[in-house]
């Protein structure tokens, strides 16, 4: 992510208060996850996407429940997020 910060400063805030909320937090579930992270959004290959920075950041996750880890596999602006090669990497899971 730093490098994506480096890039993106003004993404820094945002991602800061995401990863202070997750650290605080613990999630049995999707479901639990939500009532932090209304706009998170579950797709293919057991991605959780979270929308960053009002909607202008994706961060996209592997959220481990059990072990009570979140896995960052991608941070990309949200055009990026629909670049068609994204979108693929994304339906066959290979992030």
């Amino acid at each position: 992510m730093s490098a994506f910060i480096r890039k993106h400063a003004q993404g820094r805030a945002p991602l800061a208060v995401w990863e202070k909320l997750v650290s605080e937090s613990h999630y049995g579930d999707f479901n639990q996850l939500r009532k932090t992270f209304p706009s998170a959004d579950y797709v293919q290959h057991y991605y959780t996407i979270f929308n960053i920075g009002g909607n202008k950041y994706r961060l996209i996750t592997v959220v481990d429940y059990e072990a009570q880890i979140i896995s960052v596999r991608q941070l990309w602006t949200h055009a990026e997020y629909d670049f068609p090669k994204n979108q693929r990497a994304l339906k066959r899971g290979t992030l």
